[in-house]
């Protein structure tokens, strides 16, 4: 059984990440699994730190972006929208070149907060990153539709 209330396509995701930093990062959403998604994003130059690794800024930015993408595809965008509260991530292992994948499954889908966990690995399916981002379930209704006591 599927955990996503919006129906979108792989597609659909990259259209809405075109022109900001998952566009210029070169990630690229890759599947999406009835309680996962999946992205890519190239170590190279956009990616790099000085000494030619990939920088946990980058990881950070990929995880973030797929814990992001799927919290906001479990929420109605009606009544509600998500925003990133907290992350954390460990760099286990150096990565130089080619592609690593995140991988982002929830932990916790609440109706006030998510937990997601996503696992970045190169291309030799080593772990090479994994990262917990905690997302708030924010009201997106306009005032006057927001239930809740009154002054």
């Amino acid at each position: 059984m599927s955990i996503w209330v919006q129906n979108v396509s792989l597609e659909d995701l990259q259209r809405q990440s075109h022109d900001c930093m998952v566009d210029h990062l070169g990630i690229r959403f890759t599947e999406i699994g009835p309680d996962y998604l999946c992205a890519t994003m190239p170590v190279d130059s956009r990616t790099h730190q000085p000494f030619g690794l990939l920088h946990g800024g980058a990881s950070v930015s990929l995880a973030e972006t797929l814990g992001s993408v799927g919290a906001n595809l479990c929420v109605d965008p009606r009544h509600g929208h998500c925003v990133g509260q907290e992350i954390n991530a460990n760099h286990l292992i150096a990565v130089r070149h080619g592609l690593v994948t995140g991988t982002a499954r929830p932990f916790h889908i609440g109706q006030r907060s998510q937990v997601w966990e996503i696992r970045i690995e190169d291309e030799r399916q080593r772990l090479c990153c994994i990262s917990r981002i905690t997302m708030a379930v924010i009201d997106s209704r306009p005032p006057a539709a927001q239930k809740g006591p009154t002054e």
